[in-house]
Order: C-alpha cells, then sequence, then structure tokens
C-alpha cells in the first residue's frame, strides 16, 4: 500500500519523466521526511513477476532531509541506473517502488555478524572503493554470497583486496501489501 514514503519517490519519477525536471521538495511534509536525515535506497520493479528495473542510493545522507534524498535517488534509479535505459512514461502504471531508508552502517569483523535477512552489507577497501548489497533478497542465500556481490559490485577482489566489512539495518517502505 502506498505511503508517504513511496507516494513521494513515485511523484519525483512521474514528474522527472513527463517534464525532465526534478519537482521541488513539497511545502506541508511530515516530520520524519522533513527534518530527518538518511541514507535512501530507492528500488523499481516492473511487472506482476517484480522484475528489477532500477535500484540507487546512499548509504549515508548527503541532503539535507529524508523527502529530497528521496526525490534525488528516485529519479536516479528511473534515469541513471547504468544496467537499465531511462524509465519511459508508458511504464509508470506498471512500476512497484520500494524505498530504504538506511540505518547507520557498522564495522563488523567477520561473516558470523552478518545475517542476509536482516542486515545490508557494504565491502570496502583501504583505497576508497565499495559495494553495498541490500538485506532480503530472495535469491542471496548466505552471507559469503551477499559479500561477493556487493564486491564484484564494488570492482573489489576478495582473493587480493584488503577488505572492511559494514553491516546496517533498513526500514523499507513499499508501495505493494
Amino acid at each position: 500500500m502506498p505511503n508517504q514514503f513511496t507516494k513521494l519517490a513515485r511523484a519525483a519519477i512521474e514528474n522527472y519523466t513527463r517534464t525532465g525536471k526534478i519537482m521541488d521538495s513539497p511545502d506541508k511534509l511530515p516530520p520524519e521526511l522533513s527534518t530527518e536525515k538518511s541514507g535512501v535506497f530507492v528500488t523499481l520493479e516492473s511487472g506482476s513477476g517484480h522484475k528489477l528495473r532500477g535500484c540507487i542510493g546512499t548509504y549515508l545522507p548527503t541532503k539535507p532531509n529524508i523527502a529530497e534524498e528521496i526525490i534525488a535517488n528516485a529519479i536516479s534509479a528511473a534515469s541513471e541506473d547504468y544496467r537499465f535505459p531511462p524509465l519511459k512514461s508508458k511504464e509508470l502504471d506498471d512500476l512497484h517502488i520500494t524505498v530504504s531508508l538506511l540505518q547507520k552502517p557498522e564495522q563488523v569483523k567477520s561473516l558470523k555478524e552478518l545475517d542476509v535477512k536482516k542486515y545490508g552489507v557494504i565491502v570496502k577497501t583501504k583505497d576508497g572503493r565499495s559495494g553495498l548489497l541490500l538485506p532480503d533478497i530472495d535469491t542471496v542465500k548466505t552471507p559469503e554470497e551477499q559479500v561477493a556481490i556487493a564486491a564484484q559490485k564494488g570492482g573489489i577482489d576478495l582473493e587480493e583486496d584488503n577488505i572492511y566489512l559494514f553491516r546496517f539495518e533498513v526500514i523499507k517502505h513499499s508501495d505493494e501489501t
């Protein structure tokens, strides 16, 4: 069921897809959108099979509030995810949106501290490369798989690079019931 988080993401995507312009943050927003900050990922899926259509986000806040973070990342997920062409207006009616609010990452010492259902993972190297994978992805069953995928996304070689692991929890808001 749509809520204030997914409604804002959908409005930003619809406005951008139809006009090519980034919408302003609405004036009257609840405090959790207008005063709080968080890293935000926006995941777009299409069709009844929920096929991935875009996913972009920030693991730490980069904007003044959650609303602006959602607007920026929703537009990026719809237009800048290198795996997909930009979203077209005709796709809007069949679009499923999930907004994930990321809690502050915490460093972990081993895979034993990870749980693929509960925690997302960030793999980092000393030279600044990093890869991230959200939690609770149906096809990811083990922490080893989760770390391998995150490392691949960051161009990190788990055999050669010294890595640092971080975990984080998310609060998910989906327009699906």
